[in-house]
């Protein structure tokens, strides 16, 4: 089933991690064998021909660069010129895959159309240009906001304004404080821009500040539920039922410190805690619970987002593997329509409102 996945770091492991993805993982892991820069260094899941072999043909891919304080022990770039540099060095990368036919930026509603109807036309999946619609992770980069202008001619369209920590526009996971009067005016210039809003990473206090300041669409990429893993990297059933009531629709992540309670890294292992596809679909049927349908839930998997196979279910030997949760969804008693809404009918809708 054609399938979307909302958050993939790709050009973060294309640059950082040196990963040639247009490669399949099998050769990726191998060049990788015996190097440990890395905790999740041979155990890849996600590249280019991986994807098309699980009819995954449109991803928001993304970029991120984190500006760090001296105070600040979390890695990242000494000064937001830097940060800059460092997206910018990651679209040219977007760039190049699309000047190889690897992949195809979508920048709007009619190239979405165009992208779909290539899709499904039958032909050779491995021929097939991934489509990919282009995020920012973390708007420490965003030197002042004349360069989200520049962001945007470059086809941005959607931003999270936090990650990890404190941020120059927004406190994220594991940090709290309100949107600052900078912040507040990032989110009216996404408004005006129409860039869509991602509030995956928001602390709690500047979550609620973002909603309501920001009156375009909103949507999480990557988030999953604190009623079942109690984390503030997690969404409150109060935030959930307000991200509903925008019309929002919030991607599930498959980070296995996010499904299991106490995760202890590079100590709990998948097998052990029993993190499975299973798992997922337990945070995707909670929002589900809350929202009485199933319009609200996509997959978000953050697949390599820094972890690999150590980290992720079990059932996942690659990103192809998302091809299970259709038979998974349909154990619980989902219907056929509503399956096709978790592989891709939610986010699309979402993206034609949006768009059109």
């Amino acid at each position: 089933m054609f399938t979307i996945d909302a958050h993939l770091d790709l050009s973060m492991n294309a640059l950082e991690w040196n990963r040639d993805l247009s490669r399949p993982t099998s050769e990726i892991n191998a060049r990788e064998k015996g190097m440990s820069d890395k905790p999740d260094r041979g155990n890849s899941l996600v590249s280019l021909p991986e994807l098309r072999k699980g009819n995954i043909g449109l991803v928001v891919a993304t970029q991120i660069a984190r500006f760090v304080a001296p105070d600040n022990p979390l890695p990242g770039w000494n000064s937001p010129a830097q940060a800059w540099a460092q997206t910018q060095g990651q679209l040219a990368w977007y760039q190049a895959m699309v000047a190889q036919g690897e992949m195809r930026q979508i920048r709007n509603w009619t190239e979405l159309e165009l992208h779909l109807a290539d899709w499904k036309d039958g032909g050779n999946l491995e021929k097939k240009p991934v489509g990919f619609i282009l995020s920012l992770e973390g708007a420490d980069s965003i030197v002042n906001l004349d360069y989200l202008e520049k962001a945007y001619e470059s086809g941005l369209r959607a931003l999270g304004p936090a990650h990890y920590g404190p941020g120059r526009y927004a406190f994220g996971t594991d940090s709290s404080a309100p949107l600052s009067e900078t912040g507040k005016a990032l989110i009216r210039k996404m408004d005006e821009l129409g860039i869509i809003l991602d509030v995956t990473h928001l602390c709690d206090l500047a979550f609620w500040d973002a909603l309501e300041i920001y009156k375009g669409p909103v949507w999480a990429s990557h988030n999953n539920c604190r009623a079942l893993v109690d984390h503030n990297r997690q969404f409150s059933d109060e935030m959930i039922k307000a991200l509903i009531e925008r019309g929002a629709v919030i991607g599930s992540a498959m980070d296995a410190w996010m499904l299991s309670p106490n995760w202890e890294r590079g100590r709990s292992t998948p097998q052990e805690r029993n993190v499975s596809l299973e798992t997922v679909i337990d945070h995707m049927d909670h929002i589900c619970q809350i929202a009485g349908n199933a319009n609200h839930i996509g997959i978000g998997s953050d697949l390599d987002g820094a972890f690999g196979k150590e980290q992720s279910p079990h059932d996942l030997d690659t990103i192809a593997d998302l091809q299970k949760i259709p038979t998974i969804l349909a154990g619980r008693g989902y219907s056929p329509q509503d399956i096709e809404k978790v592989m891709h009918g939610n986010w699309l809708r979402f993206l034609e409102t949006s768009w059109k």
